[in-house]
Protein backbone atom coordinates (compact mmCIF):
# COMPACT_ATOMS: atom_id res chain seq x y z
CA UNK A 1 0.00 0.00 0.00
CA UNK A 2 2.93 2.12 0.65
CA UNK A 3 4.62 1.81 -2.84
CA UNK A 4 2.45 4.50 -4.53
CA UNK A 5 0.75 7.51 -3.69
CA UNK A 6 -3.09 6.24 -2.92
CA UNK A 7 -5.92 8.75 -3.37
CA UNK A 8 -7.83 9.85 -0.13
CA UNK A 9 -10.51 7.24 -1.31
CA UNK A 10 -7.97 4.26 -1.13
CA UNK A 11 -6.86 5.42 2.18
CA UNK A 12 -10.09 5.64 3.29
CA UNK A 13 -10.56 1.52 2.39
CA UNK A 14 -7.13 0.53 3.57
CA UNK A 15 -7.58 2.06 7.16
CA UNK A 16 -11.52 0.64 7.18
CA UNK A 17 -9.37 -3.13 6.31
CA UNK A 18 -7.57 -3.04 9.00
CA UNK A 19 -9.98 -1.89 11.56
CA UNK A 20 -12.36 -4.62 10.23
CA UNK A 21 -9.46 -7.21 10.56
CA UNK A 22 -9.34 -5.53 14.34
CA UNK A 23 -12.75 -6.90 15.06
CA UNK A 24 -12.10 -9.75 13.33
CA UNK A 25 -9.54 -10.74 15.42
CA UNK A 26 -11.64 -9.30 18.49
CA UNK A 27 -14.53 -11.54 18.05
CA UNK A 28 -12.49 -14.61 17.69
CA UNK A 29 -11.01 -13.82 21.07
CA UNK A 30 -14.39 -13.11 22.48
CA UNK A 31 -15.84 -16.57 21.11
CA UNK A 32 -12.95 -18.53 22.40
CA UNK A 33 -13.33 -16.97 26.10
CA UNK A 34 -16.72 -17.15 26.09
CA UNK A 35 -16.36 -20.76 24.92
CA UNK A 36 -15.14 -21.24 28.61
CA UNK A 37 -18.62 -20.30 30.21
CA UNK A 38 -19.52 -23.83 28.12
CA UNK A 39 -17.35 -25.26 29.76
CA UNK A 40 -17.67 -23.92 33.36
CA UNK A 41 -21.01 -24.99 33.46
CA UNK A 42 -20.49 -28.01 32.76
CA UNK A 43 -17.82 -28.39 35.54
CA UNK A 44 -19.75 -26.86 37.82
CA UNK A 45 -22.92 -29.27 36.83
CA UNK A 46 -20.72 -32.36 37.01
CA UNK A 47 -19.46 -31.47 40.79
CA UNK A 48 -23.02 -31.24 41.70
CA UNK A 49 -23.83 -34.85 40.43
CA UNK A 50 -20.67 -35.98 42.25
CA UNK A 51 -22.04 -34.35 45.31
CA UNK A 52 -25.52 -36.06 44.91
CA UNK A 53 -23.77 -39.68 44.39
CA UNK A 54 -21.89 -39.48 47.25
CA UNK A 55 -24.72 -38.64 49.30
CA UNK A 56 -25.91 -41.75 47.92
CA UNK A 57 -23.08 -43.99 48.73
CA UNK A 58 -23.00 -42.27 52.13
CA UNK A 59 -26.22 -42.85 52.71
CA UNK A 60 -25.59 -47.17 51.97
CA UNK A 61 -22.65 -46.87 54.56
CA UNK A 62 -24.62 -45.85 56.73
CA UNK A 63 -27.30 -48.70 56.33
CA UNK A 64 -24.42 -51.02 56.34
CA UNK A 65 -23.46 -49.09 59.81
CA UNK A 66 -26.74 -49.68 61.20
CA UNK A 67 -26.67 -53.79 60.53
CA UNK A 68 -23.29 -54.21 61.55
CA UNK A 69 -21.66 -51.65 63.59
CA UNK A 70 -18.99 -53.59 64.77
CA UNK A 71 -17.50 -54.30 61.35
CA UNK A 72 -18.55 -50.89 59.50
CA UNK A 73 -17.45 -48.56 61.65
CA UNK A 74 -13.60 -48.22 61.42
CA UNK A 75 -14.16 -47.99 57.64
CA UNK A 76 -17.37 -45.52 58.68
CA UNK A 77 -14.56 -43.14 60.46
CA UNK A 78 -12.72 -43.21 57.69
CA UNK A 79 -15.30 -42.40 54.83
CA UNK A 80 -15.54 -39.08 57.65
CA UNK A 81 -12.00 -38.29 57.36
CA UNK A 82 -12.39 -38.50 53.60
CA UNK A 83 -15.25 -36.23 53.69
CA UNK A 84 -13.23 -33.38 56.14
CA UNK A 85 -10.41 -33.54 54.07
CA UNK A 86 -12.33 -33.21 50.48
CA UNK A 87 -14.52 -30.32 52.35
CA UNK A 88 -10.76 -28.71 53.47
CA UNK A 89 -10.07 -28.77 49.85
CA UNK A 90 -12.67 -27.69 47.60
CA UNK A 91 -13.14 -24.62 50.33
CA UNK A 92 -9.23 -23.91 49.74
CA UNK A 93 -9.64 -24.07 45.87
CA UNK A 94 -13.14 -21.92 45.64
CA UNK A 95 -11.18 -19.50 48.26
CA UNK A 96 -8.47 -19.61 45.86
CA UNK A 97 -10.67 -19.18 42.83
CA UNK A 98 -12.62 -15.90 44.88
CA UNK A 99 -9.03 -14.13 45.93
CA UNK A 100 -8.25 -14.51 42.16
CA UNK A 101 -11.22 -12.81 40.55
CA UNK A 102 -11.31 -10.10 43.38
CA UNK A 103 -7.76 -9.28 42.64
CA UNK A 104 -8.08 -9.17 38.81
CA UNK A 105 -11.23 -7.62 38.79
CA UNK A 106 -10.26 -5.17 41.64
CA UNK A 107 -13.64 -5.80 43.58
CA UNK A 108 -13.75 -6.86 47.70
CA UNK A 109 -13.32 -10.47 48.42
CA UNK A 110 -17.20 -10.23 49.41
CA UNK A 111 -18.24 -9.39 46.19
CA UNK A 112 -16.50 -11.94 44.20
CA UNK A 113 -18.14 -14.43 45.84
CA UNK A 114 -21.39 -13.52 44.27
CA UNK A 115 -19.87 -12.88 41.01
CA UNK A 116 -21.14 -14.98 38.13
CA UNK A 117 -19.37 -16.23 35.20
CA UNK A 118 -21.10 -14.17 33.08
CA UNK A 119 -20.70 -11.17 34.98
CA UNK A 120 -17.08 -11.11 34.72
CA UNK A 121 -15.48 -7.85 33.09
CA UNK A 122 -12.22 -9.10 32.42
CA UNK A 123 -12.50 -12.47 31.19
CA UNK A 124 -9.32 -12.36 28.84
CA UNK A 125 -7.12 -10.60 31.10
CA UNK A 126 -3.91 -12.65 31.61
CA UNK A 127 -1.69 -10.57 32.82
CA UNK A 128 -2.69 -10.24 36.40
CA UNK A 129 -4.08 -13.96 36.84
CA UNK A 130 -0.54 -14.90 35.72
CA UNK A 131 1.55 -12.27 38.23
CA UNK A 132 -0.96 -13.58 40.78
CA UNK A 133 -0.53 -17.74 40.26
CA UNK A 134 3.04 -18.28 38.94
CA UNK A 135 4.87 -14.77 40.91
CA UNK A 136 7.62 -13.49 40.23
CA UNK A 137 10.19 -16.18 39.57
CA UNK A 138 10.61 -18.31 36.35
CA UNK A 139 9.70 -21.71 37.93
CA UNK A 140 6.66 -20.05 39.25
CA UNK A 141 7.74 -21.22 42.93
CA UNK A 142 6.69 -17.80 44.17
CA UNK A 143 3.22 -17.61 43.24
CA UNK A 144 -0.31 -19.07 44.38
CA UNK A 145 -0.46 -22.10 42.02
CA UNK A 146 2.93 -23.49 44.05
CA UNK A 147 0.81 -23.42 47.08
CA UNK A 148 -2.39 -25.05 45.30
CA UNK A 149 0.07 -27.62 44.03
CA UNK A 150 1.59 -28.74 47.80
CA UNK A 151 -1.83 -28.38 49.11
CA UNK A 152 -3.25 -31.09 46.27
CA UNK A 153 -0.47 -33.46 47.16
CA UNK A 154 -0.65 -33.67 50.75
CA UNK A 155 -4.17 -34.44 50.03
CA UNK A 156 -3.93 -36.81 47.84
CA UNK A 157 -1.58 -38.98 50.16
CA UNK A 158 -4.03 -38.22 52.83
CA UNK A 159 -6.80 -39.69 50.88
CA UNK A 160 -4.77 -42.48 49.60
CA UNK A 161 -3.67 -43.25 53.50
CA UNK A 162 -7.30 -44.34 54.59
CA UNK A 163 -7.20 -47.22 51.63
CA UNK A 164 -5.74 -50.61 52.59
CA UNK A 165 -2.54 -50.91 50.46
CA UNK A 166 -4.00 -54.40 48.68
CA UNK A 167 -6.79 -51.72 47.37
CA UNK A 168 -4.40 -48.85 46.49
CA UNK A 169 -3.52 -49.96 42.85
CA UNK A 170 -7.06 -49.93 41.55
CA UNK A 171 -7.88 -46.46 43.21
CA UNK A 172 -8.40 -43.72 40.43
CA UNK A 173 -8.04 -40.45 42.51
CA UNK A 174 -6.46 -37.63 39.65
CA UNK A 175 -4.68 -35.15 41.01
CA UNK A 176 -1.20 -36.24 39.39
CA UNK A 177 1.05 -33.03 39.80
CA UNK A 178 4.40 -35.19 39.24
CA UNK A 179 4.34 -35.52 35.48
CA UNK A 180 6.49 -33.87 32.45
CA UNK A 181 4.98 -31.16 30.89
CA UNK A 182 6.36 -29.42 28.15
CA UNK A 183 5.46 -25.78 26.15
CA UNK A 184 4.85 -25.38 22.42
CA UNK A 185 8.41 -25.44 21.62
CA UNK A 186 9.10 -28.89 23.26
CA UNK A 187 10.60 -27.57 26.18
CA UNK A 188 10.18 -28.91 29.29
CA UNK A 189 8.05 -26.69 31.87
CA UNK A 190 6.79 -26.85 36.12
CA UNK A 191 3.41 -27.25 36.53
CA UNK A 192 2.11 -24.03 37.48
CA UNK A 193 3.62 -22.84 34.05
CA UNK A 194 1.91 -25.82 32.04
CA UNK A 195 -1.94 -25.20 33.80
CA UNK A 196 -1.57 -21.02 35.09
CA UNK A 197 1.27 -19.15 32.65
CA UNK A 198 -0.26 -16.56 30.47
CA UNK A 199 -3.99 -17.78 30.84
CA UNK A 200 -6.84 -15.96 31.11
CA UNK A 201 -9.31 -15.24 33.90
CA UNK A 202 -12.14 -17.04 32.51
CA UNK A 203 -9.52 -20.48 31.90
CA UNK A 204 -8.23 -20.02 35.13
CA UNK A 205 -11.79 -20.26 36.60
CA UNK A 206 -12.65 -23.20 34.63
CA UNK A 207 -9.82 -25.03 35.85
CA UNK A 208 -10.02 -24.55 39.70
CA UNK A 209 -13.51 -25.43 39.45
CA UNK A 210 -12.53 -28.43 37.84
CA UNK A 211 -9.92 -29.11 40.73
CA UNK A 212 -12.66 -28.81 42.69
CA UNK A 213 -14.37 -31.17 40.82
CA UNK A 214 -11.51 -33.34 41.09
CA UNK A 215 -11.67 -33.36 44.41
CA UNK A 216 -15.58 -34.72 44.52
CA UNK A 217 -14.84 -37.26 42.43
CA UNK A 218 -11.91 -38.61 44.53
CA UNK A 219 -13.95 -38.22 47.88
CA UNK A 220 -16.42 -40.62 46.12
CA UNK A 221 -13.81 -43.10 45.17
CA UNK A 222 -12.56 -43.24 48.35
CA UNK A 223 -15.40 -43.34 50.03
CA UNK A 224 -17.05 -45.91 47.73
CA UNK A 225 -13.80 -48.01 48.28
CA UNK A 226 -14.39 -48.03 52.29
CA UNK A 227 -17.83 -49.06 51.74
CA UNK A 228 -17.10 -52.06 50.10
CA UNK A 229 -13.68 -52.77 51.93
CA UNK A 230 -15.87 -52.94 55.30
CA UNK A 231 -18.11 -55.85 53.13
CA UNK A 232 -15.82 -57.61 51.50
CA UNK A 233 -16.40 -61.21 52.46
CA UNK A 234 -14.67 -64.86 52.21
CA UNK A 235 -16.15 -67.45 53.21
CA UNK A 236 -15.98 -71.49 52.55
CA UNK A 237 -18.86 -73.69 53.09
CA UNK A 238 -18.75 -77.77 53.52
CA UNK A 239 -22.16 -78.16 53.00
CA UNK A 240 -25.18 -77.62 51.04
CA UNK A 241 -28.85 -78.08 52.01
CA UNK A 242 -32.62 -77.04 50.48
CA UNK A 243 -33.86 -75.54 53.37
CA UNK A 244 -38.04 -75.17 53.69
CA UNK A 245 -39.61 -71.89 55.43
CA UNK A 246 -43.24 -71.91 55.52
CA UNK A 247 -45.06 -69.08 55.52
CA UNK A 248 -47.56 -70.70 58.44
CA UNK A 249 -47.66 -73.99 60.18
CA UNK A 250 -51.23 -73.01 60.79
CA UNK A 251 -53.83 -73.42 58.02
CA UNK A 252 -58.13 -73.17 57.65
CA UNK A 253 -59.81 -75.38 55.17
CA UNK A 254 -59.55 -73.60 51.82
CA UNK A 255 -56.12 -72.37 52.82
CA UNK A 256 -53.17 -72.29 49.75
CA UNK A 257 -49.83 -73.58 52.09
CA UNK A 258 -46.92 -71.65 51.54
CA UNK A 259 -43.22 -71.83 51.79
CA UNK A 260 -39.99 -70.19 50.75
CA UNK A 261 -37.21 -73.19 49.61
CA UNK A 262 -33.63 -71.75 50.00
CA UNK A 263 -30.47 -73.42 49.37
CA UNK A 264 -28.69 -73.23 53.71
CA UNK A 265 -24.67 -73.66 52.87
CA UNK A 266 -22.80 -73.97 56.67
CA UNK A 267 -19.32 -74.64 57.49
CA UNK A 268 -19.33 -77.96 59.71
CA UNK A 269 -15.54 -77.35 60.95
CA UNK A 270 -14.39 -73.74 60.75
CA UNK A 271 -13.51 -72.01 63.74
CA UNK A 272 -14.22 -70.00 65.49
CA UNK A 273 -17.71 -70.59 64.87
CA UNK A 274 -20.58 -68.40 63.92
CA UNK A 275 -23.40 -67.66 66.86
CA UNK A 276 -26.33 -66.51 67.33
CA UNK A 277 -27.51 -63.69 69.55
CA UNK A 278 -31.12 -63.34 70.29
CA UNK A 279 -33.64 -61.43 73.07
CA UNK A 280 -36.94 -61.50 73.80
CA UNK A 281 -40.17 -58.72 73.83
CA UNK A 282 -37.74 -56.59 71.13
CA UNK A 283 -38.13 -55.69 67.56
CA UNK A 284 -34.64 -55.23 66.84
CA UNK A 285 -31.20 -55.89 68.71
CA UNK A 286 -28.01 -53.89 67.90
CA UNK A 287 -24.67 -55.00 68.24
CA UNK A 288 -23.82 -52.87 71.00
CA UNK A 289 -26.06 -54.60 72.86
CA UNK A 290 -24.85 -57.98 72.66
CA UNK A 291 -24.42 -58.64 76.29
CA UNK A 292 -28.14 -58.64 76.87
CA UNK A 293 -28.76 -61.40 74.25
CA UNK A 294 -28.56 -65.10 74.99
CA UNK A 295 -26.31 -66.27 72.78
CA UNK A 296 -26.81 -69.52 71.24
CA UNK A 297 -23.92 -71.78 69.96
CA UNK A 298 -23.85 -73.88 66.14
CA UNK A 299 -24.41 -77.52 66.61
CA UNK A 300 -22.56 -79.26 63.60
CA UNK A 301 -22.40 -75.78 61.61
CA UNK A 302 -26.44 -75.00 62.19
CA UNK A 303 -27.52 -72.86 64.48
CA UNK A 304 -30.96 -73.95 65.97
CA UNK A 305 -33.16 -70.94 67.65
CA UNK A 306 -35.01 -72.58 70.52
CA UNK A 307 -37.17 -69.91 72.66
CA UNK A 308 -40.00 -71.65 75.27
CA UNK A 309 -43.55 -70.71 75.14
CA UNK A 310 -43.58 -69.40 79.05
CA UNK A 311 -46.11 -66.71 78.15
CA UNK A 312 -49.58 -66.68 76.23
CA UNK A 313 -50.48 -63.88 73.48
CA UNK A 314 -48.10 -61.99 70.88
CA UNK A 315 -44.19 -62.95 71.35
CA UNK A 316 -41.33 -60.88 69.67
CA UNK A 317 -38.39 -61.47 69.23
CA UNK A 318 -34.56 -60.30 67.79
CA UNK A 319 -31.12 -61.13 67.36
CA UNK A 320 -28.55 -61.50 64.78
CA UNK A 321 -26.05 -64.10 63.35
CA UNK A 322 -22.36 -63.45 63.83
CA UNK A 323 -20.02 -64.92 61.28
CA UNK A 324 -16.91 -64.44 61.16
CA UNK A 325 -14.39 -63.90 58.29
CA UNK A 326 -11.12 -65.45 56.90
CA UNK A 327 -9.53 -62.02 57.44
CA UNK A 328 -10.58 -62.42 60.84
CA UNK A 329 -12.98 -59.55 60.81
CA UNK A 330 -16.44 -60.23 62.33
CA UNK A 331 -19.86 -60.00 59.68
CA UNK A 332 -23.42 -59.79 61.27
CA UNK A 333 -26.68 -60.83 59.87
CA UNK A 334 -29.68 -59.21 61.44
CA UNK A 335 -33.19 -61.18 61.90
CA UNK A 336 -36.72 -60.78 63.52
CA UNK A 337 -39.71 -62.13 64.27
CA UNK A 338 -42.99 -62.84 66.28
CA UNK A 339 -44.91 -65.80 66.97
CA UNK A 340 -48.23 -66.42 69.35
CA UNK A 341 -48.58 -68.39 72.23
CA UNK A 342 -52.04 -69.90 73.08
CA UNK A 343 -53.21 -71.77 76.66
CA UNK A 344 -54.38 -74.93 76.25
CA UNK A 345 -58.08 -74.54 75.94
CA UNK A 346 -61.31 -76.36 75.15
CA UNK A 347 -65.49 -75.15 73.77
CA UNK A 348 -67.98 -76.48 75.97
CA UNK A 349 -71.39 -75.57 74.93
CA UNK A 350 -75.14 -76.65 74.51
CA UNK A 351 -76.79 -76.15 70.81
CA UNK A 352 -80.06 -74.74 72.13
CA UNK A 353 -78.39 -72.09 75.02
CA UNK A 354 -77.37 -69.59 72.14
CA UNK A 355 -79.63 -66.19 73.22
CA UNK A 356 -78.83 -62.94 73.35
CA UNK A 357 -81.26 -60.64 75.42
CA UNK A 358 -83.21 -57.23 74.16
CA UNK A 359 -81.69 -54.12 75.48
CA UNK A 360 -79.15 -55.09 77.68
CA UNK A 361 -75.36 -55.58 77.56
CA UNK A 362 -74.88 -59.37 76.13
CA UNK A 363 -71.21 -60.54 76.93
CA UNK A 364 -69.94 -62.81 74.92
CA UNK A 365 -66.19 -64.62 74.40
CA UNK A 366 -64.98 -64.71 70.62
CA UNK A 367 -61.95 -66.43 69.83
CA UNK A 368 -60.28 -68.29 67.20
CA UNK A 369 -57.85 -71.47 67.91
CA UNK A 370 -54.34 -69.90 66.89
CA UNK A 371 -55.07 -66.42 66.12
CA UNK A 372 -53.92 -63.86 68.42
CA UNK A 373 -57.52 -61.66 69.77
CA UNK A 374 -55.96 -58.71 68.01
CA UNK A 375 -56.23 -60.10 64.43
CA UNK A 376 -60.19 -61.00 65.08
CA UNK A 377 -62.67 -58.90 63.71
CA UNK A 378 -66.15 -59.81 64.79
CA UNK A 379 -69.22 -58.52 63.52
CA UNK A 380 -72.90 -58.55 64.39
CA UNK A 381 -76.62 -59.24 61.99
CA UNK A 382 -78.43 -56.75 64.58
CA UNK A 383 -77.96 -54.25 66.67
CA UNK A 384 -74.23 -53.42 67.93
CA UNK A 385 -71.04 -55.27 69.10
CA UNK A 386 -68.26 -53.48 70.65
CA UNK A 387 -64.84 -54.98 72.61
CA UNK A 388 -65.24 -55.10 76.57
CA UNK A 389 -61.57 -53.15 77.32
CA UNK A 390 -62.08 -54.60 80.63
CA UNK A 391 -61.47 -58.06 79.98
CA UNK A 392 -60.64 -58.55 76.80
CA UNK A 393 -64.18 -59.93 75.33
CA UNK A 394 -66.97 -58.22 73.47
CA UNK A 395 -71.02 -56.99 74.38
CA UNK A 396 -73.47 -57.52 72.24
CA UNK A 397 -76.77 -55.45 72.21
CA UNK A 398 -79.82 -55.95 70.06
CA UNK A 399 -82.57 -54.07 69.31
CA UNK A 400 -86.58 -55.32 69.85
CA UNK A 401 -88.47 -56.49 66.56
CA UNK A 402 -85.77 -59.02 65.68
CA UNK A 403 -86.21 -62.88 66.22
CA UNK A 404 -82.38 -63.58 65.63
CA UNK A 405 -78.80 -62.08 65.32
CA UNK A 406 -76.01 -63.79 63.39
CA UNK A 407 -72.42 -62.90 64.43
CA UNK A 408 -69.63 -63.79 61.53
CA UNK A 409 -65.94 -63.65 62.61
CA UNK A 410 -63.26 -62.84 60.38
CA UNK A 411 -59.43 -62.50 61.22
CA UNK A 412 -56.27 -61.49 59.73
CA UNK A 413 -54.27 -64.37 58.76
CA UNK A 414 -50.58 -63.21 57.17
CA UNK A 415 -51.86 -59.70 55.95
CA UNK A 416 -55.16 -61.10 54.41
CA UNK A 417 -58.62 -60.89 55.79
CA UNK A 418 -60.27 -64.03 55.63
CA UNK A 419 -64.40 -65.07 57.13
CA UNK A 420 -63.73 -67.77 59.73
CA UNK A 421 -67.21 -68.81 60.49
CA UNK A 422 -71.06 -67.56 61.54
CA UNK A 423 -73.15 -68.05 64.56
CA UNK A 424 -76.86 -67.98 65.09
CA UNK A 425 -78.37 -66.32 68.26
CA UNK A 426 -82.13 -66.29 69.52
CA UNK A 427 -83.34 -62.98 70.59
CA UNK A 428 -85.23 -63.02 73.30
CA UNK A 429 -86.57 -60.51 76.04
CA UNK A 430 -85.37 -60.49 79.37
CA UNK A 431 -87.13 -62.47 82.29
CA UNK A 432 -89.52 -60.52 84.48
CA UNK A 433 -87.71 -59.64 87.53
CA UNK A 434 -89.77 -60.58 91.34
CA UNK A 435 -90.53 -58.13 93.08
CA UNK A 436 -89.16 -57.67 96.88
CA UNK A 437 -89.24 -55.37 99.86
CA UNK A 438 -86.77 -55.95 103.14
CA UNK A 439 -85.27 -58.49 100.85
CA UNK A 440 -88.45 -60.80 101.80
CA UNK A 441 -90.91 -62.12 99.26
CA UNK A 442 -94.20 -63.38 100.15
CA UNK A 443 -93.34 -63.80 104.18
CA UNK A 444 -93.65 -62.58 107.49
CA UNK A 445 -92.54 -58.78 108.32
CA UNK A 446 -92.35 -56.51 111.45
CA UNK A 447 -94.25 -53.40 110.85
CA UNK A 448 -90.76 -51.49 111.70
CA UNK A 449 -88.59 -53.71 109.57
CA UNK A 450 -91.41 -52.92 106.46
CA UNK A 451 -91.32 -48.96 107.73
CA UNK A 452 -87.17 -49.09 107.60
CA UNK A 453 -87.32 -51.25 104.20
CA UNK A 454 -89.38 -47.82 102.76
CA UNK A 455 -89.39 -49.07 99.20
CA UNK A 456 -90.49 -52.18 96.73
CA UNK A 457 -86.85 -53.60 94.44
CA UNK A 458 -87.23 -55.68 91.53
CA UNK A 459 -84.65 -58.43 90.95
CA UNK A 460 -83.75 -60.89 88.37
CA UNK A 461 -84.80 -64.31 89.31
CA UNK A 462 -82.40 -66.28 91.37
CA UNK A 463 -81.50 -68.97 88.71
CA UNK A 464 -81.01 -66.17 86.22
CA UNK A 465 -77.34 -65.88 84.91
CA UNK A 466 -77.06 -62.17 84.43
CA UNK A 467 -78.01 -59.37 86.69
CA UNK A 468 -79.63 -56.65 85.15
CA UNK A 469 -81.42 -53.44 87.10
CA UNK A 470 -84.91 -52.94 86.81
CA UNK A 471 -86.63 -49.36 87.83
CA UNK A 472 -89.83 -49.75 89.71
CA UNK A 473 -91.72 -46.63 87.68
CA UNK A 474 -95.49 -47.21 90.52
CA UNK A 475 -97.19 -49.67 92.46
CA UNK A 476 -100.07 -49.94 94.86
CA UNK A 477 -100.82 -51.31 98.83
CA UNK A 478 -103.89 -52.98 99.71
CA UNK A 479 -105.06 -53.73 102.42
CA UNK A 480 -108.11 -54.78 104.22
CA UNK A 481 -109.72 -53.38 107.48
CA UNK A 482 -113.16 -54.76 108.58
CA UNK A 483 -115.53 -55.48 105.83
CA UNK A 484 -113.73 -52.82 103.53
CA UNK A 485 -110.57 -52.98 101.36
CA UNK A 486 -108.20 -49.62 101.08
CA UNK A 487 -106.23 -49.10 98.10
CA UNK A 488 -103.25 -46.38 98.54
CA UNK A 489 -101.48 -45.71 95.33
CA UNK A 490 -97.40 -44.32 94.95
CA UNK A 491 -95.21 -43.35 92.04
CA UNK A 492 -92.07 -44.92 91.94
CA UNK A 493 -90.04 -47.38 94.50
CA UNK A 494 -90.93 -45.77 98.01
CA UNK A 495 -93.71 -46.01 100.20
CA UNK A 496 -95.77 -42.89 100.33
CA UNK A 497 -96.44 -40.91 103.70
CA UNK A 498 -99.81 -41.98 103.96
CA UNK A 499 -98.62 -45.91 103.64
CA UNK A 500 -96.51 -45.42 106.30
CA UNK A 501 -98.76 -44.51 108.61
CA UNK A 502 -101.55 -47.06 107.78
CA UNK A 503 -98.87 -49.68 107.94
CA UNK A 504 -98.61 -48.37 111.34
CA UNK A 505 -102.07 -49.41 112.33
CA UNK A 506 -101.48 -53.03 111.06
CA UNK A 507 -101.82 -56.10 113.31
CA UNK A 508 -100.38 -58.92 113.79
CA UNK A 509 -101.09 -61.42 110.97
CA UNK A 510 -102.41 -58.97 108.68
CA UNK A 511 -101.95 -59.39 105.03
CA UNK A 512 -100.41 -56.44 102.99
CA UNK A 513 -100.99 -56.88 99.63
CA UNK A 514 -98.54 -54.64 97.28
CA UNK A 515 -99.82 -54.98 93.77
CA UNK A 516 -100.00 -53.71 90.23
CA UNK A 517 -95.93 -53.12 90.39
CA UNK A 518 -94.98 -51.26 87.19
CA UNK A 519 -90.99 -51.35 86.49
CA UNK A 520 -88.85 -50.38 83.63
CA UNK A 521 -86.52 -52.79 82.11
CA UNK A 522 -82.76 -51.54 80.73
CA UNK A 523 -84.61 -52.06 77.17
CA UNK A 524 -86.67 -49.02 78.24
CA UNK A 525 -90.07 -50.91 78.49
CA UNK A 526 -92.77 -50.92 81.26
CA UNK A 527 -93.77 -54.51 82.79
CA UNK A 528 -96.47 -55.35 85.41
CA UNK A 529 -95.50 -57.76 87.98
CA UNK A 530 -96.44 -60.07 89.87
CA UNK A 531 -98.03 -58.77 93.58
CA UNK A 532 -96.21 -59.57 96.59
CA UNK A 533 -97.76 -60.40 100.20
CA UNK A 534 -96.49 -59.36 103.27
CA UNK A 535 -97.81 -60.51 106.05
CA UNK A 536 -97.17 -58.40 109.96
CA UNK A 537 -96.10 -60.84 112.24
Amino acid sequence: MARHKETPRQKLISMMYLVLTAMLALNVSREVINGYSAVNDSVLSTNQNLVQQRSNVLANFKKEYALNEIEVKPFLEKAKVAIRLSAEMSSYIANLRDELISVTERIPLAEARRTSFGSLKKKDNYTIPTNYLIGSLEDGSAGKAQELKQKMMTYRRQMMALISPKYRKQLKLGFETDDRYFDENGKTQSWAFHYFYDIPLAADVTILNKFISEVSNAELEVVNDLLNESIAEDFKYDRIEAKVLPKSNYLFTGDQYEAEVIVAAYDTSHSPSPSVFVARGIDSLPVSQRSKATRIARDHGRLKLKIPATGAGLQKYAGFVSVPTNSGRERTYHFSGEYFVAQPSMTVSATNMNVLYIGVNNPLSISVPGIPKEAISPAISAGTLRQNRSNGGWIATVPAGCQQATIAVSARINGTMRRIGTEVFRVKKLPDPDPYIIGNKDEYVSRNNLIAAGKIIARMPADFEFDYSFQVVSFKMSMQRGFNVYHYDAQGEKLTAEMIQQIKKTNRGQVIIFEDIVVRGPEGINRNLSPLFITIK
